[in-house]
């Protein structure tokens, strides 16, 4: 069937729905750097003693809001006393412990070879206790949604709240999870005929790369076992939206896609939206036009239309009421945005799955066929998600989608897109996770805030620098497409910084933009405060959220805490034996963290001093 023939189709099937799903922006290039001027302005932040206040006049952007003074924050990551007052000293001495432990490459390189042994000299009892008493008991909150309530509570009355995690995993073998990954991300047609796709090497399962723990360091990771078990995930992930719910008025929780259904979709939906995106981009560089930035590409109407032609994908009436379909092309041009609404979800969900073929002209399927189990497979994932952010909005907490592997996200922000168009009309529920240690960062971002302009909704983003950067690069080379990391930190930085700046300009344009700014590093924290200032964005506002991990960088959480900014520490939890794994790479993680920089523990031992000299050995938090 023809390009033009099969959207003809479907318009005819059901016109009302043309649109109702959008590419995500994410697939875009763009170098485009944003042309906002700004105004210096400061927001108010009174009765907090690590606030340097410096009177500023100028005028809110807000509608509500006129004339103001505000001051300028100035937030002391120095000061020790205020970054550790909800610690007791046994705390203090846990994370010095632990801290160093995790810069010992043998102990670290062993840790579960060392756990195992460990719980076979001392039995099950002791080996909780110890875990409890050490790595468990700074990274994990407690074992159930009742246990780590008072961890919760104290942090809430320093000014910190919480992001719930669940963090129990699988502990399989390498093999067990290749062979996991393998089954589920192989359909029947593919397992029937491995040659006779035209699939793109980079979304097609690999063994080699079967077992995704591979070179991830903080990120839970789920293999897909049955429908059932996505079932009984599902129902763990509304448990901590619940728990989040109950222990805070503003809580977040964390979901994964990759736990909600079989990554085979995943996959196929991911390589359908890139090359829709190559097949815009084709028609650009048709009408002159790839040199642009990927927001000025518009598509003349006409041009279009005559290159379709050309193309024999289809008459001039199909083209027409293809490309007019849902009163596209009004101004005479189509844009990527508009270009992406023109994959429809009217009939089976398998028919999103169809891709242009640029030799033949036609719209193809990317597979030969799908078994009603694969249909029904899919279409379950979708419920999971629409439940997942029904139950969050019931229950007032905001749900972030956690990003992963390069050849899932496509799909994963699409689908994130979907949900945030339908539940963030009032106010931001979804979250999108941007990792901008790939090299389309900034297009991601631009994109999915210009869709939200449109559209009217409120944009949700959590900024990250990114969790699968080595397996990411072993794997492109490995099986030989282009490497999508940046080539080195710095250029990760100045991709974080740009992203950011990119979205506190839309908060300060629109006040419908949100931001997590999820970072352990300092000078990142420092940079957004100095935007903050400059553009008079108040935390107030709750616009702005700050993010570390539990056990980590107190010294950042705590004082933004107390001064009044909304931050987050994301809260892990679950039974000592089952979050093993998530402690294991929070070992890694913390190896080449506390081996890179003697702050922290510098900060801790200064802390500690302080309280033994002034004679507060047996100092405990008040709240």
């Amino acid at each position: 069937m023809s390009y033009a023939r099969f959207a003809g189709t479907l318009l005819r099937a059901n016109p009302g729905n043309v649109g109702k799903i959008r590419v995500s922006p994410g697939r875009c290039r763009s170098t485009a750097a944003s042309t906002k001027s700004q105004e210096e302005k400061g927001p108010r932040i009174d009765g907090c003693t690590v606030v340097e206040a410096v009177p500023v006049e100028l005028i809110s952007h807000s509608k509500h809001v006129g004339k103001t003074r505000l001051e300028k924050i100035h937030i002391d990551f120095d000061n020790t006393e205020e970054a550790y007052k909800s610690k007791d000293n046994i705390e203090l001495l846990r994370s010095l412990l632990v801290f160093k432990l995790c810069t010992i490459d043998f102990l670290v390189d062993k840790n579960k070879e060392l756990m195992n042994l460990t719980k076979k000299v001392l039995g099950q009892w002791m080996f909780e206790k110890l875990m409890k008493m050490t790595f468990y008991g700074q990274f994990v909150a407690g074992e159930d949604h009742n246990s780590i309530k008072p961890l919760i509570q104290k942090n809430q009355a320093f000014g910190v709240g919480a992001v719930l995690d669940y963090s129990v995993e699988e502990d399989l073998t390498q093999e067990e999870a290749e062979k996991k990954e393998m089954d589920s991300c192989v359909s029947e047609a593919e397992k029937g005929s491995p040659d006779a796709d035209h699939r793109e090497k980079k979304y097609k399962a690999h063994r080699h790369f079967g077992d995704r723990r591979g070179g991830v360091i903080s990120a839970r990771t789920y293999f897909y076992a049955d429908e059932s078990k996505c079932d009984h995930q599902m129902e763990t992930f509304i448990n901590c939206i619940r728990a989040s719910g109950g222990a805070s008025a503003d809580g977040f929780s964390a979901i994964k896609m990759t736990a909600l259904g079989r990554p085979q979709f995943l996959l196929q939906f991911s390589e359908v939206l890139v090359k829709w995106r190559q097949f815009f981009n084709f028609l650009a560089a048709q009408q002159g036009k790839s040199d642009m930035m990927v927001l000025e590409q518009k598509l003349e109407l006409e041009q279009l239309k005559d290159s379709l032609s050309k193309m024999d994908i289809g008459a001039m009436d199909d083209i027409e009421s293809w490309i007019t379909g849902e009163k596209l092309g009004l101004s005479g041009t189509i844009d990527l945005l508009d270009w992406n609404s023109l994959i429809n979800d009217t009939t089976k969900i398998s028919n999103l799955l169809m891709v242009p073929n640029l030799q033949t002209g036609h719209l193809e399927p990317l597979l030969d066929m799908f078994t009603a189990e694969e249909e029904s497979q899919m279409k379950r994932m979708l419920q999971r998600m629409d439940v997942l952010a029904k139950h969050a909005m019931e229950n007032g907490v905001r749900l972030m989608v956690d990003a992963e592997q390069t050849y899932f996200q496509p799909a994963i922000s699409r689908l994130t897109l979907e949900m945030q168009r339908k539940f963030n009309r009032e106010k931001p529920i979804i979250f999108n996770t941007y990792q901008c240690y790939l090299k389309e960062a900034y297009e991601n971002v631009t994109m999915d805030v210009e869709l939200s302009r449109r559209e009217g909704w409120y944009f949700g983003a959590k900024l990250v620098r990114g969790a699968y950067m080595y397996q990411e690069r072993d794997r492109a080379k490995e099986i030989g497409y282009e490497d999508p990391i940046n080539p080195d930190y710095e250029a990760t930085n100045r991709m974080y910084h740009r992203c950011l700046e990119y979205i506190l300009e839309e908060v300060d344009h629109s006040r419908k933009a949100n931001i997590m700014v999820a970072t352990h590093n300092e000078d990142t924290v420092k940079f957004t405060l100095e935007k903050m200032n400059e553009m008079g964005l108040s935390p107030s506002e709750n616009k702005v959220y700050f993010g570390q991990l539990l056990g980590m960088c107190d010294q950042i959480s705590f004082p933004l805490g107390q001064a009044g900014f909304p931050v987050y520490k994301y809260v892990p939890y679950g039974p000592v034996n089952e979050v093993i794994p998530y402690l294991s790479r929070r070992a890694q993680e913390n190896r080449g963290f506390m081996k890179g920089s003697q702050r922290e523990r510098s900060l801790l031992w200064t802390e500690l001093k302080r309280r033994v000299l002034g004679g507060q050995v047996f100092y405990k938090p008040v709240y």
